[in-house]
């Protein structure tokens, strides 16, 4: 629960050792009475049941506690460290226990039972040293030999890697384990051992309700699983679980192995797999070791940085913990991989009862997720699979099980509504160390051919995972970078293009290569918005709001790459008020080249002040340009402003037309529920924002099209939602807004790849009179790549040369506003 607690290197992990190692050892006699018999810190942290921190004394006689105080104090302290106080009060009874409850985190699903006294310290779960102290003064002694002179120290304990301890410190304990005493000879490795934690208090109580827990009962692995996605002996203490071990993870901080067992009930519902947690230790068991397992039932949540067990949306792991297993032999046959065929995983990917799945009884024939619950922990197999995400930087990739499912012309599936989940996707992690296998680095539509196959997990990052214990050979497929034509003399090629968090922070190589896309790969549009530009320090977080020095770099690149000198137009925001990287001060800009277009530039437009149509000869012109749309709404509250500019194509002459174009980037999707999750339908928190904001932009586009009737609109950028979505449809209207992406073929309507799902997120939206010309390119060179110079692709749109048609439409539009 400390924020000292984190990985530890082998050199700092040197050090402390060798601190302790020189440390002299406390030489105090055994306590008459009062002492410390169980010190637990690791409350409310990943992996933990209990929520809270305790320490618990004893004693074989009543004790008055009054005046008295447990401390506290880091593992390893400073000249400067202090030793956190809480103060006592009351008596340990006879023979009996006295329960003190610290720091609360926000993990865990177990409360204490009511503690005798209450502190807030923050225990570490790892390391630190805990005194009973006769007073309530805080103690000043900073090394074990000064500790063991101090008569008010009536106990204590150090831990871990301890430096202040008695003797040599007590074992390392874990967020799921505690430090309990079975002895006092003032040597706390002798007198202490770690287990899983046991708090009572005073009246006896524990938690749960105060009485003792349940006797260990054996259980097989389908009794453990029960038939929702809850274990119906959470909590119980279970022994002789047999099965055959399927998978070992050996690495990181949440390491064990799965087993399953060789003899299945009949019941569809039930897995007969299970994980077997052993934190940071790796457990010493083999694939095709036959054990019998003893530990406790526990549900894991994996939760995101500020979460809690209580508000986290993702499905739990059924895990048993604290265990200890024996093994009976090795080399056995593992239970055979459930192959996951094109009609094995159902389409429809759970109930949807507005609420909480993990009541309801398993359907696995008929839901997608309930099919995966149903074998958690189980060995499934996919053959000859298709990549349908590339590879991360966390060396997972997606891959489908249903490649037939809304396929996209590139070897994706293709994200088309709500109700359509694509439940062939399955991420793949591996359990084969990188030195004997390296994992694939593979692309959306190369192929895992052979077998893929391991136990079935379950991560907050994309749901169900098959965790390879075999993977299939990568072979690469077809997939290259595209390019899109170059625009005629007479057509306007219009682009956008999010190029993440750009800024001078940034790597040459980074600009070289988005500068070589717009050149190369988009054909230098006349003009581009650009998304995700920052201020000219980056994540800096202070007053510097400007992005010209980005830009121009930016800029530099592109002529550099062979393209034209692109000028810009932007505003800079007010400081840390528009959402994105802290400091970062994220924004819009346009560029382009004056070769094709010119710019309107029209003085008053700035970080708060709200641009407004006017109308002058029966023509529509912005009160300023560039400009903002009502900057100060709610709506675009912690959120980048869109940025309206109004244009003129071609640069001269007398064929001239004004085009007001609209730069966006609405609010992320952070805080939404995940697909995978346990609430269902999954609940888009943040679609809310995306609507306000689509409302405000539209009505912006009326305020245009009322005062010029044909007037030349295009909306475009990171809107942050599907076509299908309310914030998307609200924009559209066959009177004001289309989509020309609409036109193009199912297979190529995205733009980005989120966890296997090809997806729609950057958006070009044209007015009506635009639509009947409008060619629409999405220029895929990103989304779809293990290396990408950005997570989105490209898109441009050109409007083909004007007609006979568009005459009639300027002579009906001059009589309309010649009429009253």
């Amino acid at each position: 629960m400390t924020p000292h607690r984190r990985r530890t290197t082998l050199s700092a992990l040197a050090s402390t050792t060798l601190l302790v190692a020189l440390a002299p050892a406390a030489a105090a006699a055994p306590s008459p009475d009062a002492v410390i018999a169980e010190v637990y810190g690791g409350g409310g942290n990943a992996g933990a049941t209990l929520t809270t921190d305790f320490i618990e004394l004893s004693s074989p006689s009543a004790v008055s506690l009054d005046g008295w105080s447990v401390q506290y104090l880091p593992a390893a302290p400073s000249p400067t460290s202090r030793w956190q106080v809480t103060k006592l009060s009351g008596s340990v009874p006879a023979g009996k226990r006295y329960l003190v409850a610290q720091g609360k985190g926000g993990g865990g699903m177990v409360a204490l039972p009511t503690p005798d006294a209450t502190g807030t310290t923050n225990m570490s779960g790892t390391g630190g040293t805990v005194a009973l102290v006769t007073n309530d003064q805080p103690l000043t002694c900073l090394s074990a030999a000064d500790c063991a002179a101090v008569p008010a120290i009536r106990d204590l304990v150090g831990f871990g890697a301890a430096a202040v301890r008695e003797g040599a410190a007590a074992p390392t304990p874990s967020n799921t384990t505690s430090v309990a005493r079975k002895a006092d000879t003032d040597d706390n490795s002798a007198d202490f051992t770690a287990g899983e934690p046991s708090p009572e208090n005073s009246k006896g109580e524990r938690p749960g309700g105060g009485e003792p827990g349940p006797a260990p009962q054996k259980a097989r692995i389908h009794q453990i699983q029960g038939t929702t996605r809850l274990s119906p002996l959470v909590g119980t203490q279970v022994i002789d679980v047999p099965g055959v071990v399927t998978g070992v993870r050996a690495f990181g901080s949440s390491r064990g192995f799965w087993f399953q067992d060789a003899q299945p009930d009949s019941d569809p519902r039930s897995s007969e797999g299970l994980f077997v947690f052993t934190g940071t230790t790796t457990p010493n068991v083999k694939v095709g070791d036959a054990v019998l397992v003893a530990g406790k039932v526990a549900e894991f949540y994996p939760l995101a940085s500020g979460e809690t067990v209580a508000n986290t949306a993702n499905q739990s792991v059924t895990q048993l913990t604290d265990a200890q297993w024996t093994v009976q032999s090795g080399g056995n046959a593992v239970p055979a991989a459930e192959l996951l065929k094109p009609d094995t995983v159902p389409v429809p990917i759970a109930p949807s009862p507005g609420g909480n799945i993990e009541a309801l009884a398993l359907e696995p024939a008929k839901f997608a997720l309930d099919f995966y619950e149903s074998r958690e922990g189980m060995r499934l197999r996919v053959d000859d699979a298709r990549v349908v995400g590339a590879t991360d930087d966390f060396n997972a990739l997606w891959v489908t099980s249903k490649p037939g499912q809304n396929p996209t012309v590139r070897g994706g599936s293709n994200y088309q509504s709500y109700a359509d989940a694509n439940t062939g996707r399955i991420k793949i992690e591996s359990l084969i160390p990188f030195a004997e296998r390296p994992f694939p680095v593979a692309n959306v539509g190369d192929r895992l051919t052979g077998t893929t196959e391991g136990p079935l997990d379950y991560s907050r990052f994309g749901g169900y995972v098959l965790q390879a214990g075999a993977l299939g050979k990568h072979v690469a497929g077809p997939l290259a970078p595209e390019s899109t034509r170059k625009q005629r003399e007479h057509e306007l090629a219009t682009a956008t293009y999010n190029v993440e968090n750009l800024s001078t922070k940034d790597a040459q190589a980074k600009f070289d290569r988005l500068a070589g896309a717009v050149v190369r790969n988009l054909a230098a549009p006349d003009i581009v918005a650009l998304e995700e530009i920052q201020d000219n320090n980056g994540s800096t977080n202070d007053s510097v709001v400007s992005a010209d020095e980005t830009l121009r770099r930016f800029t530099d690149a592109i002529v550099a790459a062979g393209g034209p000198r692109y000028e810009w137009r932007q505003i800079n925001p007010v400081d840390d008020a528009d959402g994105g990287q802290p400091g970062g001060n994220i924004r819009v800009a346009f560029l382009f080249n004056p070769k094709r277009v010119s710019f309107v530039d029209r003085p008053g437009g700035d970080a708060v002040t709200p641009v407004t149509v006017q109308r002058e000869w029966g023509r529509a012109k912005l009160s300023a340009s560039p400009a903002r749309i009502a900057p100060a709404d709610p709506a675009w509250q912690a959120s980048r402003k869109p940025l309206v500019g109004e244009f003129r194509f071609p640069a001269q002459g007398p064929l001239q037309r004004n085009v007001f174009v609209v730069a966006n980037h609405f609010n992320s999707k952070g805080g939404d529920q995940p697909l995978h999750g346990r609430i269902q339908p999954p609940v888009r928190s943040s679609e809310t924002q995306r609507l306000a904001q689509a409302k405000l932009v539209r009505g912006f586009v009326d305020s245009l099209l009322k005062a010029e009737r044909n007037a030349n609109v295009v909306v475009l950028g990171d809107l942050n939602d599907y076509v299908f979505s309310p914030a998307v449809q609200t924009l559209l209207d066959p009177r004001a807004l289309a989509a020309p992406m609409d036109r193009l073929p199912t297979g190529e309507r995205y733009s980005y790849v989120y966890e296997g799902n090809s997806q729609t997120l950057d958006h070009i939206l044209v007015g009506s009179r635009l639509l009947k010309r409008a060619n629409l390119d999405v220029v895929h060179i990103n989304a779809e790549f293990h290396d990408q110079a950005s997570d989105h692709d490209p898109q441009v749109v050109r409007f083909l040369p004007r007609t006979g048609v568009d005459w009639f439409d300027d002579l009906e539009e001059l009589l309309h506003n010649l009429l009253p």
